[in-house]
C-alpha cells in the first residue's frame, strides 16, 4: 500500500509551530474562517504608495518578487478582493516591460536574490511567469471569456513564456518558472504549451524537495488541475515520502520556513 498525506499530523504542526497569520491561513484554508482584522493589517501593512511591497519591511522601493509572495498570504487568507491586493494587481500590469515581461527594479540590484536579480534574462522569465500567475486569476480562466481587466497583459506574459520553451518543453530559468509558466498558459487555453511543460515537471517530481513539490502541486491545484491529473499524482506520492513524523515538511530556506512549507502543501493536498 502506497504512502499517503497525513494531513491531521500537517494540521496540527501548523497549529502547534505557526504564527497568528500562519494559524489564520490554516483556518481559512480549512473551513473559510473569518480572518481577524489584525491578521489582514498585519499582511497588508508595508505596501508602498505604488501598490508594491518591498522586500524587506524598512525598505522603499516595492519587489516583483515580493509583492507576488505578499498575494500567496492574502490568497490563502481570501483577501485577493481586498483594496489593499487590488492595488497590488494593479502595480503588478503597471510593470509590465514592451516585450510582455517583468524585471525587478534596478535599485534593487545590490540585495536581490539570484531569482530576482535585475537584468538577468532567467530571473525575468522567473518573474514574469510569477507576476503573471497572480494577474491571470484575477480575471477569467482563457481568453476568449469575459476578458478581465488584465486579460491584455496575461496574453502578452503567456506569448512571451510560450516562446521561450525549448522543443523538448524545457526553458531557460529556475525551477518554479515551470510550474507558474504551466498555470499561467493553461489559463489562457494554450494547453498544448502547458501540457509540454507538466511533462518535464512529471519527470523531476521523484527528485523534487518537499518545498518544491508543494509549490509545484499548490500552483497547478490552484488554476483547477484535479487530484486525477498525473503530475499533481505524482506529487501527492513525493509529499507522503518526505512528510516528516511530526507532520510538517521541510523548507529549502531553513527550518524557520517549514510552517509556509506546510501550508503549501497543505493548500496542494486538501480536497477540492
Amino acid at each position: 500500500m502506497s504512502a499517503v498525506v497525513d494531513l491531521d499530523a500537517a494540521v496540527g504542526y501548523v497549529v502547534a509551530h505557526g504564527d497568528p497569520v500562519e494559524r489564520a491561513r490554516l483556518s481559512h484554508l480549512r473551513t473559510g474562517a473569518p480572518v481577524p482584522a489584525e491578521v489582514l493589517a498585519a499582511v497588508e501593512g508595508g505596501q508602498t504608495p505604488d501598490g508594491g511591497w518591498p522586500a524587506l519591511s524598512d525598505a522603499q522601493v516595492a519587489s516583483v518578487d515580493a509583492t507576488c509572495f505578499r498575494l500567496v498570504e492574502l490568497d490563502d487568507l481570501g483577501a485577493l478582493d481586498r483594496p489593499a491586493a487590488r492595488r497590488a494587481l494593479d502595480w503588478l500590469a503597471g510593470r509590465q516591460l514592451p516585450d510582455g515581461g517583468w524585471d525587478e527594479d534596478e535599485r534593487l540590484a545590490e540585495a536581490a536574490p539570484e531569482w530576482a536579480r535585475p537584468g538577468d534574462p532567467a530571473a525575468r522569465l522567473y518573474l514574469t511567469a510569477g507576476a503573471a500567475f497572480w494577474l491571470s486569476l484575477a480575471g477569467p480562466a482563457g481568453p476568449y471569456d469575459d476578458p478581465g481587466p488584465y486579460a491584455p497583459v496575461v496574453r502578452g506574459a503567456a506569448e512571451l513564456l510560450a516562446g521561450q520553451l525549448a522543443p523538448d518543453g524545457s526553458w531557460p530559468s529556475f525551477l518554479a518558472t515551470g510550474w507558474l509558466a504551466a498555470a499561467v498558459l493553461h489559463r489562457q487555453q494554450m494547453f498544448y504549451e502547458s501540457a509540454r511543460i507538466q511533462v518535464v515537471l512529471a519527470e523531476r517530481i521523484p527528485r523534487l524537495s518537499p518545498s518544491n513539490v508543494a509549490w509545484l502541486a499548490a500552483t497547478l491545484r490552484r488554476i483547477g488541475l484535479g487530484d486525477e491529473e498525473w503530475v499533481l499524482a505524482g506529487a501527492r506520492k513525493r509529499l507522503a515520502e518526505t512528510q516528516r513524523t511530526d507532520g510538517g515538511w521541510d523548507s529549502d530556506d531553513g527550518h524557520r520556513f517549514d510552517v509556509h512549507t506546510t501550508l503549501t502543501a497543505l493548500r496542494a493536498c486538501r480536497p477540492h
